[in-house]
């Protein structure tokens, strides 16, 4: 069973939704028909996907530039991998709810279920590169800063776990492994407070506090990665 192909007013309002009118028409059909179709007319995105993922990256690291502009190298990094991830597209696509207009056959189904969270994914970054072609690299710049800016702008939006980040650190740095510490643990059972000290041979530790023994080591983690430059320290820590 074939998928039907986007009507023109389908074809318009998604136009109106992305904010690119297309000299192409072809483009943006491809753009949003997976390979399950079998089509012969109009070929899958697979290809597009492949350009769109270089041009998220491009405009996505270019917005990271502009918007922490004292922002480590590993920070950047960081925030990039986040942003154009499978899950941070997918989430773009059902924002615009694609799923409306993607074209599959009747094997591919549940488009808004987690299983088909790669396919949502891949469809946007078809349609960024089907922008790209269409539109040049402004066109697709648009879009993505329409849809990645606030996400992106985030001041923890980003940033993965701190331990894991540290971990990671730590070995490419030092060639060794951060060790935890607690310190202290006070206050009353329903509200503990403890205090751990994270310690990475070469560099001086540090100590953070929270209510629970992994939360503590996460703080602490964090302000080691930020003391060292490794993330930006938030504004709103002061």
């Amino acid at each position: 069973m074939k998928a039907k192909a986007l009507s023109a007013e389908d074809r318009s309002k998604l136009e109106e939704l992305i904010g690119h009118h297309f000299a192409d028409k072809q483009r943006l059909d491809r753009a949003l028909t997976h390979a399950s179709t079998g089509s012969a007319k109009v070929s899958n995105y697979e290809r597009l996907e492949f350009l769109g993922d270089r041009v998220l990256g491009l405009c996505v690291a270019e917005l990271l530039f502009q918007s922490f502009p004292a922002a480590a190298e590993g920070e950047l990094s960081v925030r990039l991998n986040q942003l154009v991830s499978a899950e941070s597209c997918a989430q773009v696509a059902d924002e615009l709810e694609l799923h409306r207009y993607i074209r599959t056959g009747a094997d591919v189904k549940k488009l808004t279920g987690k299983r088909m969270l790669n396919v949502r994914a891949d469809v946007v970054e078809s349609l960024i590169a089907a922008l790209y072609l269409d539109g040049g690299l402004e066109a697709a710049r648009q879009f993505i800063l329409r849809n990645w800016t606030e996400r992106a702008t985030r001041a923890d939006g980003a940033r993965r776990d701190a331990k894991t980040e540290l971990q990671e650190w730590a070995h490419a740095n030092f060639a060794t492994t951060p060790s935890y510490r607690v310190e202290d643990r006070s206050g009353p059972d329903h509200d503990p407070r403890f205090t751990v000290t994270v310690e990475v041979k070469g560099v001086a530790p540090e100590t953070g506090v929270d209510r629970s023994k992994r939360a503590a080591e996460q703080v602490a983690a964090t302000k080691m990665l930020e003391r060292e430059g490794v993330w930006q320290k938030n504004s709103a820590e002061g």
